[in-house]
């Protein structure tokens, strides 16, 4: 019976404290604990104790996201056929505010590709864990990339969120249809914003995934021209230098040292280490980095790896 009472007594404090927050005179604090709590799969249900669904839309909603944005080529050196390539990859150690993570940056950014599951996509596919990926393609590293149909988080991974280009070929989503992609064409150089699967092939982007916002377009902090939103989260993102050289962007989240980052906090992180152009990948439970057959963030998928639809690997 003590028991019992106790564990009532604190659910009531912590009802308590989360209202005092979501509800109390900060705009800003309950803007961060809602959108936080809203970009979950298991706690999207907290807001709506305190709140309408109306408040909360209004609360996450942020400014439409720029369409057809072309990424200018002219401010990226990308390596020619007969240029002296540097191979290297270096992993850098990020820390903030509120988080800490990791930046894989890899010198040639021929060598980053989306890799997807040996099976296929459809609603009895199953999709595959970073690790696995890498393994089925021999990469040295990567991490995961677009978002996936994930019902109360547990999806399989088998449906991605939007489009999928592999070698060159539309592998998921409709061709007149816009979708927030991470895109590398054949040279190489990275696409950002939103565009349709047309115009994807079009511009002969060969690996594709979906997910956004896109957070710097041609030296421009997105967030300069829009609200961008977001919660403290884990996050997973890619960049690319004016070298040529691709970011790939890892940030733990969800425990005591690392609570997460802001989609702003990911923008400043990309302007620190010279990122032309950035877009935010799916994050949360899914947000993980291997090197060298090793984990080097730490996964917030409470039983161990995430099964999903698509990964950013490394030759």
């Amino acid at each position: 019976m003590i028991l019992l009472v106790t564990v009532v007594m604190i659910l009531l404090l912590a009802y308590s404290v989360v209202g005092v927050i979501m509800l109390g005179p900060s705009k800003e604090a309950s803007r961060l604990l809602v959108t936080t709590l809203m970009e979950t799969s298991a706690a999207k249900f907290v807001p709506r104790l305190y709140m309408s669904e109306k408040k909360i839309e209004s609360i996450i909603s942020r400014s439409e996201e720029a369409i057809d944005l072309e990424v200018d080529s002219a401010l990226i050196d990308l390596p020619s056929d007969d240029s002296e390539i540097n191979n290297g990859i270096e992993i850098i150690d990020i820390k903030g505010g509120t988080y800490n993570g990791k930046m894989m940056v890899i010198a040639d950014p021929t060598r980053v590709f989306v890799g997807v599951p040996e099976h296929g996509f459809g609603e009895d596919k199953s999709g595959m864990t970073v690790h696995e990926m890498i393994n089925h393609y021999g990469a040295v590293g990567g991490t995961n990339a677009g978002g996936f149909y994930d019902p109360n988080g547990n999806g399989t991974g088998g449906i991605p969120a939007g489009i999928v280009i592999y070698d060159g070929k539309m592998l998921w989503g409709l061709k007149d249809s816009y979708y927030s992609i991470a895109g590398i064409d054949k040279d190489g150089l990275l696409h950002v914003g939103k565009m349709t699967g047309a115009s994807a092939i079009e511009k002969e982007i060969m690996y594709a995934a979906s997910y956004g916002p896109a957070l710097i377009v041609n030296g421009k902090p997105q967030n300069e021209y829009a609200d961008l939103g977001g919660g403290l989260n884990p996050r997973t993102a890619i960049g690319q230098r004016a070298d040529g050289a691709i970011l790939l962007l890892v940030i733990n989240g969800r425990s005591v040292d690392s609570l997460g980052a802001t989609y702003d906090d990911l923008v400043e992180v990309f302007l620190e280490y010279g990122a032309v152009n950035a877009t935010n990948l799916d994050g949360g439970s899914s947000s993980l980095m291997i090197y060298n057959g090793k984990n080097i963030t730490s996964s917030a998928y409470v039983y161990g790896e995430r099964v999903v639809a698509t990964s950013i690997l490394v030759k």
